[in-house]
């Protein structure tokens, strides 16, 4: 049993083996350890592929460790035998760890309480059979959140809501339609929806709140209407397109995921957080803006990974690529023209502030010098492992921190904010009810937070614009979210973005000045068959009834 909870929760790691596994079910104290370890189970986004972010498997960075496994998804050498991001067994595992707690939540022996008659024992009695059915609904969360993981990676994934013993033959199990899978986590987000409180006390911070299960169903129901599951001529000549692609009324589709994401809104729970660079410091767990986080225990593991390579223990590990950096606006709300000399000379000056918050750009000042990425600088090429695109990370990185020293910080990574709900909420209303002055309303409301401050839209701009913009948003404000690898492949635009030149760019120092040019690091493969995962080949060897993913 694994006694790790990604909240706030303190729990007691001494773990007992001469138990038996009615002893467990029947205690409430180890039941609710059981609870803290399906939460263990969300998977940390920092250092989330062979020290790597899923951002390096995107146009938004490189890695500098060639070895990295993370590498296999650009140069594509990944399969059904050998996948970097191979999460079938892991989600497998946490789904059965929460059937397994539903099937036994109810056995909990609380007689001791039930029989005293005392006021206090009464008080805890009624408390104890609240906090049980609560964490039912959480864990529920936690096992549709964990097959939206799998369906986003995969399609259509056997829903399984049974416990299964080591005797029972898997090769019955089959896969479910997309569409069952969608209304099983939409389903099941409603139900959690409808009995998890909007907030807790500090006690309880980080557990799964009513908003948490509304801004899960947006995710879901946004993905089920984008372009990847309804366009089922990307796998044409496929036997079962029931498992990649949904059928039905697309607009309505669209007007779903725009009703789900308004009423994580309408909630009045959550608020942007008044700085950008807030939301991924260590005490970001706090703002106003996270909706669902993983909090971790305090370390300096990720500094030592992403700070550049010229600081004591710094290993440059995910290094924004120029595709990203170009893409951040002037702050007028112009676009960054490398054509343009004054622009040209000064490329990182007057540009979007979530610039600064999210790229460490040359001569920047970190950690008490200027960042040298000039060729022959500090933190540069030819030094083994320094960057290869000119920059290195700053979002989630904890500058504070003296890792010589072997100071440390709680690090949480997010995986929904209020943000990506405004922009969901955008992007599903201009499908919808395009023109809707909601879209615009929203998105500005990114765009002009407090220190970024860049210029609402031009009005009267076009659905298809208005769809550019959108798509243009959540590359910047999402950046290093483990978004744009996703959003390019549901969107159906992964040829263009990652099937291409990854770049970079070549600094060099004459005197105090500095010249810039904009250069080739990688050149990426996508095919089609990229848009899903294969289903593992282990997984086939052993389960004849399992249908392989289109083109695998």
């Amino acid at each position: 049993m694994v006694l790790t909870f990604c909240a706030c929760q303190k729990l007691n790691r001494e773990i007992v083996t001469s138990l038996t596994e009615k002893q467990v079910t029947l205690s409430y104290d180890y039941t609710k350890n059981r609870v803290s370890a399906v939460y263990a189970d969300l998977l940390d986004g920092l250092l989330y592929i062979d020290g790597a972010m899923m951002a390096s498997a995107s146009d938004e960075a490189e890695h500098t460790q060639e070895v990295s496994a993370i590498q296999k998804f650009n140069t594509g050498a990944w399969n059904a035998y050998d996948n970097p991001d191979d999460v079938w067994g892991k989600y497998y595992k946490a789904i059965r760890k929460a059937n397994q707690f539903l099937l036994t939540s109810d056995s909990v022996n609380l007689d001791y309480l039930r029989l005293d008659q005392s006021s206090d024992a009464q008080a805890v009695y009624g408390t104890r059979l609240a906090e049980i059915n609560r964490w039912k609904y959480e864990v529920r969360f936690l096992r549709a959140f964990y097959y939206f993981e799998l369906v986003k990676r995969y399609g259509g994934v056997p829903l399984i809501t049974q416990v299964f013993s080591l005797d029972d033959v898997s090769k019955d199990i089959k896969r479910n339609t997309l569409e069952d899978c969608v209304k099983f986590i939409s389903d099941e987000c409603d139900s959690a929806a409808v009995q998890l409180p909007a907030e807790y006390g500090a006690d309880d911070l980080g557990r799964i709140t009513k908003g948490a299960a509304l801004a899960l169903k947006s995710r879901m129901l946004l993905y089920a209407a984008s372009d990847l599951f309804n366009t089922p001529s990307w796998s044409e000549g496929y036997a079962n397109p029931e498992l990649v692609s949904l059928t039905g009324d697309r607009l309505a589709k669209w007007t779903a995921a725009a009703n789900a994401a308004k009423e994580v809104i309408d909630l009045g729970v959550y608020s942007l957080d008044n700085s950008y660079s807030h939301l991924f410091s260590p005490d970001n767990y706090n703002s106003s803006e996270v909706n669902f986080v993983r909090r971790n225990n305090s370390s300096n593991t990720f500094e030592m990974a992403t700070f550049p390579i010229g600081y004591n223990l710094g290993r440059s590990g995910t290094t924004p690529s120029q595709n990203l950096v170009d893409d951040y606006e002037m702050k007028d709300g112009s676009s960054f023209n490398w054509n343009d000399p004054a622009i040209a000379s000064a490329p990182y000056a007057n540009r979007d502030p979530r610039l600064e918050y999210t790229v460490l750009t040359n001569n920047t000042g970190f950690l008490g010098r200027p960042v040298e990425t000039w060729t022959g600088g500090l933190d540069a090429e030819p030094i083994a492992q320094a960057t290869k695109t000119g920059y290195y990370l700053r979002k989630y990185v904890d500058e504070s921190l003296d890792i010589q020293q072997g100071r440390m910080s709680v690090h949480s990574w997010i995986f929904i904010r209020l943000a990506e709900i405004y922009l969901n909420y955008a992007e599903a209303l201009n499908e919808s009810s395009p023109g809707n002055p909601d879209i615009a309303l929203y998105l500005n409301m990114v765009r002009q937070r407090n220190g970024v401050a860049l210029p609402a839209l031009p009005a009267g701009l076009s659905q298809a614009e208005m769809r550019e913009r959108i798509r243009h948003e959540r590359r910047i404000e999402l950046a290093f979210e483990d978004q744009r690898f996703w959003d390019v492949r549901r969107w159906m635009q992964a040829p263009q973005y990652l099937g291409a030149f990854l770049n970079g760019v070549k600094i060099t120092k004459t005197g105090s000045t500095f010249s810039y040019e904009r250069i080739v690091v990688e050149n990426r493969v996508f095919q089609p068959k990229m848009y899903l995962y294969p289903i593992p080949q282990g997984e086939l060897m052993i389960n004849k009834d399992l249908l392989q993913n289109p083109l695998w």
